[in-house]
């Protein structure tokens, strides 16, 4: 980075700085991950050169033959990975992918059945708050005490409320869906089913859990988190949609595709094709039970109990005294790095809610095992229950960063 760190040294110290806190710190955010070089080093082209609106074969400029190849290589490599007849990477997040797929299939005011947003729903998938929400009715579905989903009660709302969009899916959820019965439930009432993977793509990508692209017309995900490529999305679906979708992403959403990322996606794209990632998304799943079985025992109350994939949810209000905001912000100056979140029907905010969620896709990235998960749930312990000691926060520090060095990050990628 010499050319801008003569340039911009301040944005190449952000950077730096970053790489520091990055290497430093055990990252416990579920929906964070690293990519590795590769796909570092395709981000970092001269594809952010190219305008490419349209598609492969039909783009709107010319000079298109090195971006249709990479497009081409990264639609064939996400259909082999997840058996999609349909697949379109051009999505810039997952937010707008949703958004893309509202547009292409339904009007203003038709309704869309989600998942509770304080149950472990998406914002995109009903928060009052977003653009989504004021064009479509969203009505939703609520888990159970014991952290299920009723299927039963599930089918009784969709009967009464003929939803057009029966949506699958979540944002802090830690339960294996049934995806055979929302296809049911859609199948009933006439809707068309769809599912936003973004949290599990990776652990579907690297078979630890089951495939829904089999079962639902529409599935939505980002390529970032447990799938651990660029920021951004991606829309499979069945050929009946594939038309409606495409237009409603381009002309109708978005302009020209950012390629520089496209071409990540397909670099992350051929690493799940590997037989290590299917190890690694195991060893995800291995590490976040491991995390939630040694939180239990030092006196953590988890939601949804019993993790089946990456995602742990702990209500740290009523079993620590201490409110999700708090505990994220002790953690910081620990070097462990989580998120605030709401637990069900949670009565305090979103802002500083009951709730934390925590995940290992970034740790176990970096080869982290069962081991180092029970340690990092005792140093998570420590510091909320002294949370008013500096001491004993510094001395956790110390330790975490001590792990780090032991699971180094980026061994090649050194700033001066």
């Amino acid at each position: 980075m010499k050319n801008l760190k003569k340039f911009d040294p301040e944005i190449y110290k952000a950077i730096k700085g970053e790489l520091a806190r990055q290497k430093d710190g055990i990252e416990l955010i579920a929906s964070e991950n690293y990519v590795s070089e590769a796909v570092l080093e395709a981000l970092g082209t001269v594809f952010t050169n190219k305008y490419s609106e349209g598609y492969p074969g039909r783009r709107y400029y010319a000079g298109q033959e090195f971006t249709d190849k990479v497009e081409n290589l990264a639609i064939e490599r996400a259909k082999k990975l997840f058996g999609a007849e349909h697949v379109n990477v051009q999505p810039l997040s997952g937010a707008p992918a949703n958004n893309i797929v509202y547009s292409a299939i339904l009007k203003p005011d038709d309704k869309i059945l989600g998942m509770n947003l304080s149950h472990g729903g998406h914002l995109t998938h009903g928060h009052p708050s977003t653009l989504s929400a004021k064009i479509y009715n969203f009505v939703s579905y609520k888990t159970e005490p014991n952290g299920e989903i009723d299927y039963g009660k599930l089918e009784e709302v969709a009967t009464a409320e003929k939803p057009k969009l029966v949506l699958a899916g979540f944002s802090a959820y830690t339960k294996q869906l049934d995806y055979k019965k929302f296809q049911e439930i859609a199948n009933k009432i006439g809707a068309i089913s769809m599912i936003d993977i973004s949290h599990i793509a990776g652990l579907i990508a690297g078979k630890a859990i089951p495939n829904p692209v089999l079962y639902f017309d529409i599935v939505t995900t980002t390529t970032h988190k447990t799938l651990r490529g660029p920021r951004g999305g991606m829309i499979m679906c069945r050929k009946e949609f594939a038309s409606a979708i495409d237009k409603a992403l381009f002309p109708g959403f978005q302009g020209g595709p950012h390629m520089n990322n496209i071409a990540a996606k397909a670099v992350a794209f051929k690493e799940a094709l590997q037989p290590t990632f299917r190890t690694y998304a195991k060893q995800v799943i291995k590490n976040a039970k491991a995390l939630e079985k040694e939180l239990q025992k030092l006196g953590f109350k988890t939601i949804f109990s019993g993790t089946e994939n990456h995602i742990v949810l702990a209500d740290v209000f009523s079993s620590k005294g201490i409110s999700g905001k708090e505990a994220e912000k002790v953690l910081d100056e620990a070097g462990i790095t989580l998120n605030k979140n709401v637990i069900p029907d949670d009565t305090r905010g979103p802002m500083d809610p009951s709730g934390i969620r925590l995940g290992p896709p970034a740790v176990t990235t970096r080869g982290m095992k069962e081991k180092e998960m029970k340690l990092v749930a005792n140093w998570i312990c420590e510091a909320i229950e002294n949370r008013n000691d500096k001491k004993v926060l510094s001395r956790i520090r110390e330790e975490t960063l001590a792990l780090c060095k032991k699971f180094p990050l980026y061994k090649n990628l050194k700033l001066k």
